[in-house]
Parts: structure tokens; sequence; C-alpha cells
């Protein structure tokens, strides 16, 4: 068992990153900051400038804004200046109404928000945020974290100021982890200690279920749900539950539904990619409460531990790192060993890698559903035994390696590619 002190390094690092959210973390990220702003100056502003990292803007551009009907930055902008609070963290714009919303309309189209891209900066995860009114200016900066801030100002009376820090020192915990010590942990914690990691499954199957009730984004979850669907093409099992179940989470959370999900490091889509799978797969098989627990904590820490390395933003898809995780989690459950837990993360590293992150919308259901159609077989594999050897692609015998070498095409080798990606998404023609 792992030692005391280090489980509870472990555990404030799993409660750091797995947190509800409203909404898409990006734009909402955005309006925190504004909320920040607004709240420093100490009244609604006459101007809000809003520089932000490449990445950010590219996740913000296509997703519903809880609460609105309306898609993109300006009325979450907008929301985050009039109700906002930065209390509340990523659920910043749940005081949200229509009277507000109708308010937030008027306020962009007085023209007082001006978005921009912020250059010259090395950073993915960057918001900055000046609110003017009069004479008064207030600025804060969210580096490194969706809801980290590095600087905060009023007029010329500097507040914070942590902008030399590294992005890893946006973490207020910052273990060493490899897939072992994840495995260990995961199975050997006292069940009292990770328990809370209930509320994953409490919030992102609500989620799901909710969004079977409505028609939101491509309805994708209840389209695999309904019986044509099912019946005549891929059948009732639980590999179908599995898929309608993530992709409806998805599919609410893409258009803006005011329906709160469990998030991990900083992306709602991680959280339900990491969670829904696991649960559907328990509790269809009738597994108890604490094999649930086991492996909804494999399936997020291994999500957490992938990140680290990956950073918060990248060009690869993020459901390929939570994907992974819950194809750690179903292996556990399948009554895997930490050896064929390891044979699922390198099949599925062996498949899924270099799928891009073209911003966040409502067909990230689609990718949702790839990455998770894939964690069930690489599990399936696993199970049997087969894995991909090390002869093959970015695989190596060291299943930490691979991992490495996944986040590493994912930080560095994918930058042109992200780039090209926001030039595509910014100079489309869309009659």
């Amino acid at each position: 068992m792992i030692a005391k002190s280090e489980r509870e390094q472990i555990i404030a690092l799993i409660k750091q990153e797995v947190v509800p959210a409203i909404g898409c973390t990006e734009p909402i990220a955005v309006a925190l900051c504004v909320a920040k702003a607004t709240e420093l100056l100490g009244q609604r502003p006459e101007k809000i400038k809003v520089l932000l990292s490449a990445n950010i803007l590219k996740n913000a551009m296509g997703v519903g804004i809880p609460g609105t009907g309306m898609i993109g930055l300006p009325i979450a902008v907008a929301l985050g200046a009039l109700i906002g609070k930065s209390e509340y963290q990523l659920e910043v714009l749940k005081d949200s109404t229509p009277e507000a919303v109708a308010e937030g309309k008027k306020m962009i189209d007085s023209q007082c928000i001006d978005i921009a891209l912020k250059e010259n900066i090395e950073e993915k995860l960057y918001i900055e945020i000046i609110c003017e009114h009069g004479n008064d200016k207030a600025t804060a900066i969210i580096s490194g974290g969706h809801t980290h801030f590095v600087y905060e100002s009023i007029n010329d009376k500097v507040l914070l100021d942590k902008r030399t820090q590294s992005t890893q020192e946006a973490d207020a915990t910052n273990v060493e982890l490899s897939l072992k010590k994840v495995y260990d942990f995961a199975t050997t914690a006292p069940l009292e200690e990770i328990e809370f990691i209930l509320e994953a499954k409490r919030l992102n199957k609500n989620a799901a279920e909710r969004s079977f009730q409505g028609n939101f984004g491509h309805a994708l979850g209840k389209t695999l749900q309904s019986s044509k669907s099912e019946q005549s093409v891929m059948g009732s099992n639980i590999f179908t539950h599995i898929l309608s179940y993530t992709s409806a989470a998805c599919d609410a959370r893409m258009a803006g539904a005011m329906i709160p999900v469990m998030s991990n490091s900083g992306s709602g889509n991680q959280g339900i990619a990491a969670t829904l799978p696991v649960v559907v797969y328990a509790e269809e098989n009738h597994m108890s409460e604490e094999q649930l627990i086991r492996a909804l904590i494999l399936s997020h820490l291994t999500a957490i531990y992938i990140k680290q390395n990956l950073g918060r933003l990248s060009a690869l898809c993020g459901c390929v790192v939570a994907a992974t995780g819950s194809s750690c989690g179903i292996t556990y459950l399948m009554g895997g060993s930490y050896q064929q837990v390891a044979f699922a993360v390198q099949n599925m590293i062996a498949n899924l890698t270099g799928m891009i992150c073209d911003g966040a919308k409502p067909s990230c259901a689609l990718k949702l559903t790839s990455g998770v159609s894939t964690a069930v077989l690489s599990a399936i594999l696993a199970m049997e035994g087969k894995c991909v050897t090390s002869v093959e692609g970015i695989i190596e015998d060291d299943v930490d390696r691979s991992i490495r070498n996944l986040t590493k095409i994912g930080s560095e080798g994918m930058n042109e590619t992200d780039r090209l990606v926001l030039d595509i998404m910014t100079h489309k023609h869309c009659d």
C-alpha cells in the first residue's frame, strides 16, 4: 500500500482536477476571468478587452453557453461581467437568468466587448481581461489552469503577480506519478478515502439521462438509444449503452445545457469519458460499489497522469486521454491485473494517437464515442493477453515511455497542426 502521506497528496491532486463544471471550460474560464476583473473594478465595466491564447480561442468559438441559447465568447464575456461570481469557479454563470441574457445581448450590441488573440505567448492556456469604467481600469489574468489567477490589478495597484511561475506551479499538488503507482493507489487506498469519486458518477449519469429527455446538439446519444439504431445495426447491449450514455452527456454539455458535469483536468468532456463507460459497465455487470469506486479512481487518475505530461490544452483531442483512463477502469472491472491494464493503455496509444482537437463543439460527441469504442476494444484485447508490441509505431516495452511518446506528439509534434486548425477555423466562409 502507498504511504499515507503520498496517498494524501494523490487525493488532493484528484480533488483539484476532478471538479464540477457547467458549460465548456474554456468560455467558462473566460467568464470567470471577466467576473474577477469586474469585481476588482467594483462596478459594471463600460469596456471589456479580452486577450486569449489560440487554444482558448479555438475551444470557445463553436460551443453553446449554458442558459443562453447562444454560441461563442461574447455572451460568456457579457454574463461574466453582469452576473458572474468568481467564488463559483467553473460554475461562475450558474446564477444566469433570462433577464441577464437579454441584458447581455444589449451589452454585445453596444460593441463594448473587444476579443483578440494574445500575441507572442507560449502558454496555451492564457486569458487576460481588462475592464474599464471612466478612468478606472482593472486587469485579471488566468494562466496555466482554468481557475489559476496569476495577475490582478486595479489602476496602478498590483494585487497579485505570479506570472513568473512555471506552468507546473499552477498545480497546488505536484505528485510524481507512474501507471503502476496509479494502479496501486486505485486498488489499495482505503475505501473511505476515495469514495468521493462517486459524485462523478452522480453528476455525469444525471447529465446523460437529462440529455435523453431533450434534443441537444447532434443528439448522438439519443440516436444510439433509439430502437431503430440499436436493433438494426448495433444491437442493444452494454457496448451500445456505454456509447449512448457517454455521447448523450457530451451532447447536452456542448449544446450549452445548464447541467453540471464532473470534469477532469479542466475538461468536462474528459470527465464524462473517464466516468460513464466505467459506470455503465459496472452497473450492467452488477459490480459492487467498491469495484466501481476503484475503477473510477483508476480511470480518472490515469487521465490526470497523462495530462500532467501533455498539458492542459494541446492539438491532441482530450478524448484520447480520458478514454485511455476508462479503458483502464473497464479492464480492472473485467478482472484485469496491472499487466493487463498496461496492455490496455498500450493498445489505446497505438490506435488513437493523432486525433486532432478542432475546438469544443457539438460534434465532440462523435469523437468521445470513437474514444470509448476504442477503450472497450482495447480492454477486451488486453484481457485476452493481446498487446501492441514495441516493434510497432510509437509503442515501447515500458508503458510509461509509450505515454511520454503520446504526450510528446501532442504537446510538441502537433503544434503546427494546431496553428493550421485555428487558421482554418478563423477563415471559414460560413454562408
